[in-house]
Order: structure tokens, then C-alpha cells, then sequence
């Protein structure tokens, strides 16, 4: 079958073949046939190092497709179901899990992602996050596969598998935002726009985008941002805005230092600063110890939207169902997998929200 597969860290293009194979379906595992891949930020994290994944490997993490067989024990899902593939899922019984910290299971990630998941001839490939959405099919624990409603778009989907969850988890689940609040959003792609999103949701009054790209704060403002600046007219709309004191949140959907301390400087004292954004463990930002006790900001992760995916994704397609979370017009392009080196780039220059893959 068709795969992309990533030779090597530092590699800016994508082997896509056509003659990788799975293994044999297992006890509590099925088969998926893939209909549609999102390329995510992380994706490319993954070629760069920032996030670390054996290779060679299949990349993509968001997916939506449908169940082509099953194994023993399955009872979750049935042959020719609809379902999201959920890379972060939980195993249920560690005790991240006991204490309702689904999407800190690391016993589901570790057994998952450092496993090969797919053969080139005698080759082990590994699967991205456990995964490896770029290929016709996989098989996958039942636990991460989510059914879905049959009329919701293979495209939407994939979506929900992990930008969009992560952002507005972020502002659901991760800061809990409040109805009347102020926030600031720091990066505009597809998590920072669902960050957005769920600002709007949860009732914020005034959201303000934070972007160097005109055409991303744009986007912004589509989405449900009030208030839109580069960085450097960021005070100016914050003393406007919030008188100067700062907003109530900040997330930060980039991962870089200099925007991580932004978005802390950015909110108020006893707000909430929010790291969304993947960064590099090599990586450092610095903060005195007397800002930390007298400021008492928040200064929180949001890993995947703090999700449970099997409450949360069937709670993000009611909310699109209701036409209150815009996911239509957040898919920039369909594209096939053939063109996923054209993806790469279009993602590396910022010119696009998000794009999905069929196959």
C-alpha cells in the first residue's frame, strides 16, 4: 500500500511509496482503512527533531477512516464504522488514568509509539505517535479508534484527531476559560485558530490574535478573534483593550521561548498563561523568582487539549453540528498523499490553516 515515510531526522521531504505492509490484526486491535489524513505542526517537528520519533517512520497523527476488520475482544467499534484515530489515546488503568488524567497516560504512548507498525520488505517502519496516517490503512488498539456519526466528513475528522482537540481543549479543558473574559492567542495556524475558537465558545469577550503573517490574523478574525496585531503592536492593543493590565489568558500555540514569555508577560496579575505549542528540549526560557511569587500567574501545559478523547471528540462534532465550531472552513486544501512534499512546504511557509490528504 501507499505510505510517506520520513528516512531520517532532518529530512525535509517524505518517501512516498507504494509498497509498505501491515501485520495481522490481534486481539484488541483493528484495521483501518484511511480516508483522510490532516498534516499538522507536529508533523514536522517530527523531521526536524523537536519531537522525538524512531525512524524510519510513516508520519501523520490525524486521521478518519473505516474499521475493515477487527480482532478478539472488540466491542467498541464494528466493521465499516466511522472512526477518528486518536494517537493520544489512554489505557484506562494507570494512575494517570485513575485520577481522570486521560491524556497523561503514558502506558498507551510508550507501548504504542515506540513499536514499528508497518514493513518495507524486511524493514521495521514505526508509525508517528504510534500511528502513521500518511497510508492507506493501519491497525491500531481498539482504544484509539472513536466511532463517529456517518455523516460527519472524513475531512472533519481527521481534524478533530488532534488540532483542533488540542486547541480548543486548551481553552475547554486545559484553562477552562469563562464566559466574559479577555484572552490572547500567540500563533495563528490550525491550533492557535481552534484555540480561538474555543475562546469563543466559552463566552471570552475579547480575544486577541497575535501573528506576523497579515494573511493568518485575517484568518483570525474569521474565526472569532476581536482584536488582531502583530507583535509589535501588541502593548498598544492590550493597553487598549485591558487598560494595560493584561488579559485574563494567554495561549501560546508556537513553542518558541521569546513567545512563551510573551504570552506570560501578555497576561494580568493572578491570570493564566497557557504552552500549547510543542517546543525543543534544548530549549530554555527564564523567569526571576520574585515574578513568580508576587505576579501569582497561572503558568500552565496543555498537553492534547488535556483531552479524554472519547468524551471530547464526540463533544467537538456536537458543537460543529450546532454550527458553533467552524471546522469547514479551516480545511485550506484537499489534496492526495502524492502531493505531500508540496503540503510540507505550504505548512513551512505559514500559508495555510490546515490541509487534509484522501486517499
Amino acid at each position: 500500500m501507499r505510505a510517506a515515510i520520513l528516512r531520517n531526522v532532518g529530512d525535509t521531504k517524505l518517501d512516498v511509496v507504494d509498497d509498505v505492509s501491515i501485520g495481522q490484526v490481534g486481539p484488541n486491535q483493528v484495521k483501518i482503512a484511511i480516508k483522510s489524513a490532516g498534516l499538522c505542526h507536529s508533523d514536522l517537528s517530527a523531521m526536524n527533531g523537536t519531537i522525538m520519533q524512531p525512524v524510519p517512520a510513516v508520519l501523520g497523527h490525524e486521521g478518519c477512516g473505516d474499521v475493515i476488520e477487527i480482532g478478539q475482544n472488540v466491542t467498541n467499534v464494528s466493521v465499516g464504522d466511522k472512526v477518528i484515530v486518536a494517537w493520544n489515546a489512554s489505557c484506562g488503568n494507570c494512575n494517570a488514568c485513575i485520577r481522570g488524567e486521560y491524556h497523561l497516560c503514558l502506558q498507551f504512548l510508550i507501548s504504542q509509539g515506540y513499536v514499528p507498525h508497518f514493513k518495507e520488505g524486511d524493514t521495521d517502519i514505526f508509525g508517528f505517535a504510534g500511528n502513521g496516517t500518511f497510508s492507506e490503512e493501519m491497525i491500531i488498539p481498539d482504544k484509539a479508534a472513536i466511532k463517529i456519526p456517518n455523516e460527519i466528513s472524513y475531512e472533519v475528522g481527521a481534524l478533530i484527531g488532534c488540532g483542533v482537540m488540542t486547541g480548543v481543549g486548551a481553552a475547554l479543558n486545559t484553562a477552562k476559560v469563562v464566559p466574559g473574559s479577555s484572552v490572547a492567542v500567540f500563533g495563528c495556524g490550525g491550533v492557535g485558530i481552534s484555540a480561538i475558537q474555543g475562546a469563543k465558545i466559552a463566552g471570552a469577550a475579547e480575544i486577541i490574535a497575535i501573528d506576523t503573517q497579515d494573511s493568518k490574523l485575517e484568518d483570525a478574525k474569521r474565526f472569532g478573534a476581536t482584536h488582531s496585531t502583530k507583535p509589535d503592536g501588541l502593548k498598544a492593543v492590550l493597553d487598549s483593550v485591558t487598560q494595560g493590565e493584561g488579559t485574563d489568558y494567554a495561549f501560546e500555540c508556537i513553542g518558541l521561548p521569546a513567545t512563551i514569555r510573551s504570552a506570560y508577560d501578555s497576561v494580568r496579575r493572578g491570570g493564566t498563561a497557557v504552552v500549547v505549542g510543542a517546543g525543543r528540549m534544548d530549549q530554555m526560557v527564564e523567569f526571576n523568582a520574585f515574578e513568580l511569587f508576587f505576579q501569582e500567574k497561572k503558568f500552565i501545559g496543555s498537553y492534547y487539549g488535556s483531552a479524554n478523547v472519547r468524551r471530547d471528540f464526540l463533544r467537538l462534532i456536537r458543537l460543529y453540528q450546532a454550527k458553533r465550531l467552524d471546522l469547514d472552513s479551516m480545511i485550506s486544501a484537499k489534496m492526495d498523499i502524492s502531493e505531500i512534499n508540496t503540503a510540507l512546504d505550504n505548512l513551512r511557509s505559514g500559508n495555510v490553516i490546515r490541509q487534509v490528504f484522501t486517499f
